[in-house]
C-alpha cells in the first residue's frame, strides 16, 4: 500500500505523470486487445473516467463512466443490492463486486473498475477509517476480484492513489 507524505510537504503522494502514464499503458493493452473499459465510481467522483477520458482517441476503448456517490445510484445505476448495502456498508468487497459487475452488465464493456471508499476528510469509523478503499475489477464473463486499501493523505491524495491503484489494477489483469 503506497505511503503519503504529509500535506504540508511540498512533494506528493502520486507523481504528476504517473496517472497519465498508466492510462497510456492501459490504452495500449485495450487497444491491442480490442476491449472497451467501464468505471463505476463512488469516492473517485468519476476521476478514473476523467484520467481515461483525457488521453485523445479515448473513445476507442472506453465505453462510459458512472457516478454512483449514493447508495440509491449504486443501486438503481449497477444493481448493487439493497441487502448488499444494509449488510455489509457501502464501503465493503461485497459492494465493490456487486458495483465492477455491475458496471459490466449496465454496459458494453469488457472489463471494468469500481472504487468505493472513505476520502474524508470525514465519514471514517473505526472499522473503515478515512482511508480505507475497496477496488474491484470485473471482467465481462462475471469473474470480479476486489482488494482492499489503507491509504494516507488528505482527500485529493486518497483519491489520487485510489485512481493510480485502480489503473494498475486493469494493467495487471489485461496482462
Amino acid at each position: 500500500m503506497l505511503q503519503c507524505v504529509p500535506e504540508s510537504s511540498l512533494e506528493r503522494c502520486v507523481n504528476p505523470q504517473d496517472i497519465p502514464n498508466a492510462v497510456e499503458s492501459l490504452a495500449l493493452q485495450l487497444t491491442r486487445q480490442r476491449l472497451m473499459v467501464v468505471t463505476a465510481e463512488s469516492c473517485t467522483g468519476g476521476g478514473i473516467a476523467q484520467a481515461m477520458t483525457a488521453m485523445p482517441g479515448s473513445s476507442a476503448w472506453f465505453e462510459r463512466g458512472m457516478v454512483s456517490y449514493s447508495n440509491d445510484a449504486k443501486q438503481d445505476l449497477l444493481g448493487v443490492q439493497a441487502q448488499t448495502l444494509a449488510s455489509h456498508g457501502a464501503v465493503s468487497e461485497a459492494v465493490a463486486l456487486e458495483m465492477a459487475r455491475g458496471a459490466i452488465e449496465h454496459s458494453r464493456g469488457h472489463i471494468s473498475v469500481a472504487v468505493t471508499g472513505v476520502a474524508g476528510p470525514d465519514g471514517g469509523t473505526a472499522d473503515k477509517p478515512v482511508g480505507t478503499v475497496w477496488i474491484a475489477w470485473g471482467q465481462k464473463l462475471g469473474y470480479a476480484e476486489a482488494r482492499c486499501f489503507q491509504f494516507e493523505g488528505d482527500r485529493d491524495a486518497v483519491r489520487q492513489q485510489t485512481i493510480l491503484e485502480a489503473l494498475k489494477g486493469l494493467i495487471a489483469r489485461l496482462q
